[in-house]
Order: structure tokens, then C-alpha cells, then sequence
């Protein structure tokens, strides 16, 4: 993959995310700048989720950890297995401290 096609991917992917979070009104803030999405939570603490362009891949930094995911047919943490949707739907959950569903892929 071509870093332009990266570049691509990743954008649509982060207007994805803003619009599905946006769409179950939750009482979090969120900001895209700079290649990276910062959710951040009522009690202070942020999920960052950052384009990693060398690795093509996409980062997520949450409290309970790093996580590193490449797109193969979609993203994909071979650490933890899970995909982004689940992934992120078990960081924001953890974090808000209220069941978040992400089905973004």
C-alpha cells in the first residue's frame, strides 16, 4: 500500500468513527487533528486513536494499554485478536464506565 492510499484510508476511517460516536450521543468530546483522534472522557481521561504511517498502521492508546492494528481486510490487533470495532468498543466501555458499541470495521 501506497502511503497516499494509507493516507486515504485512515481519513475515512477517523470521519467514520467521529460519525458513529457522534450518532449514539454520548458524554464524551471528540477531536480530530493532525493525523490523530482524541476521545476524550467527563473524567479527564482520553483514547487516543493515531496514524502510524511508517507501519501502516493504526494506533490506539487507551488506559489499559498500546495497541498496534494493520488493515489486512480490515483492522486488525493480532496482540489481542480483536478487531477495531471490538477493540474500541471494550477501551471506551472500560473508560466511560457505560456499555459503548462500536461497529465500525
Amino acid at each position: 500500500m501506497q502511503d497516499a492510499e494509507f493516507h486515504a484510508l485512515v481519513d475515512e476511517l477517523f470521519n467514520r468513527l467521529e460519525d458513529e460516536l457522534d450518532a449514539q450521543e454520548l458524554d464524551l468530546d471528540i477531536d480530530s487533528a493532525s493525523g490523530i483522534l482524541t476521545i476524550e472522557f467527563p473524567n479527564g481521561s482520553s483514547v487516543i486513536v493515531s496514524r502510524q504511517i511508517a507501519a501502516h498502521e493504526v494506533w490506539v492508546a487507551a488506559r489499559s494499554g498500546g495497541f498496534h492494528l494493520s488493515n489486512e481486510d480490515s483492522w486488525f490487533c493480532r496482540v489481542t485478536g480483536e478487531d477495531l470495532a471490538s477493540l474500541l468498543s471494550r477501551v471506551l466501555t472500560e473508560q466511560l464506565g457505560e456499555t459503548v458499541t462500536m461497529t465500525i470495521s
